[in-house]
C-alpha cells in the first residue's frame, strides 16, 4: 500500500506516521523535511527567501538525503544537506518562520515532488506532508488528513522546545503557525487542503498513541474491504 497523511503544521503527521510505519514495517517519509532543508539552505547562503528565482535554482542542485536515524537523540530519521547533519538544524525558529515561503514557489516544489515520487513507486511507504494525497501521491490507497487547533498545534511545539532546552514563546509561536496555515491555503501551487477521498481525523484531543491506532485501524480496515468485496 501507499498511504498518504496530510495535515497543517503542528498536526503530528510526522510522529503518527513514523508510529504507523514502524507498526506496519513499511518505509517512512517525512518529505516537509525536504523544504526545510531548502529553506536552511538558503538562510545559510544569505540568498533572499523571497528571491523566487534564486530559490528555484538552488532547490535544483543541493543534494537532500533522508536516511534512517543515526543517533539516539529523539530523532525520527537523519537528514543530510550536501552530506552535512542538519536533522536539528532544520527545526529552528529562523526556519520555521521562512519555510512556507520557499515551500510557495512552484519549481521547488516540482524539483521535491520528483524526488519524492521516486521514494514511493516501490510502495510499502507511509509519506506525510502537506499534498501528498493530492499532487504527489494521488493514486495513494488510503489519504488521511490529520487536524488540531492552532492552539494545540502551538503548545505541542512549545513542548517539544522545551524538551530540547531551546528558548520557547507559546505566543510568537502561535502566531507562526497561523501565518503558515494562511500562507499553506492560500500559495497557487500545491495549496493545502484534504484530497477529496481523504479521511479526516481531528487529533486536537488524542495523543499521538491514540492518534496511531486510529489510523493503524483505518489502515487494516482498507486491507480487509476487498477481501469482503470479493466473497
Amino acid at each position: 500500500m501507499k498511504i498518504a497523511i496530510d495535515g497543517p503544521a503542528g498536526s503530528g503527521k510526522s510522529t503518527v506516521g513514523a508510529a504507523l510505519a514502524k507498526r506496519l514495517h513499511y518505509l517512512y517519509f517525512d518529505t516537509g523535511v525536504m523544504y526545510r532543508a531548502v529553506t536552511l539552505a538558503a538562510l545559510q547562503r544569505n540568498i533572499a527567501i523571497k528571491d523566487e528565482v534564486a530559490v528555484s535554482e538552488l532547490a535544483e542542485h543541493i543534494n537532500i538525503t533522508v536516511t534512517p536515524p543515526d543517533q539516539d537523540d529523539g530523532r525520527q530519521y537523519t537528514v543530510w544537506l550536501d552530506e552535512k547533519d542538519v536533522t536539528w538544524d532544520i527545526r529552528s525558529s529562523a526556519v520555521d518562520n521562512n519555510v512556507s515561503i520557499p515551500s510557495s514557489y512552484p519549481e521547488v516544489r516540482a524539483a521535491m515532488v520528483r524526488q519524492q515520487r521516486r521514494v514511493a513507486e516501490p510502495g510499502n511507504v507511509v509519506m506525510v506532508g502537506r499534498d501528498i494525497g493530492t499532487v504527489v501521491l494521488p493514486d495513494a490507497d488510503l489519504k488521511i488528513y490529520l487536524i488540531a487547533t492552532a492552539e494545540e498545534r502551538a503548545r505541542r511545539r512549545f513542548e517539544e522546545l522545551q524538551k530540547r532546552e531551546q528558548s520557547a514563546d507559546y505566543s510568537g509561536i502561535l502566531s507562526a503557525i497561523q501565518r503558515r496555515d494562511e500562507v499553506d491555503s492560500s500559495r497557487k501551487a500545491s495549496p493545502l487542503k484534504p484530497a477529496a477521498d481523504a479521511i479526516i481525523l481531528d487529533c486536537t484531543h488524542l495523543s499521538p498513541e491514540e492518534t496511531t491506532e486510529k489510523t493503524l485501524a483505518l489502515v487494516l480496515e482498507k486491507i480487509k474491504t476487498p477481501a469482503q468485496s470479493q466473497r
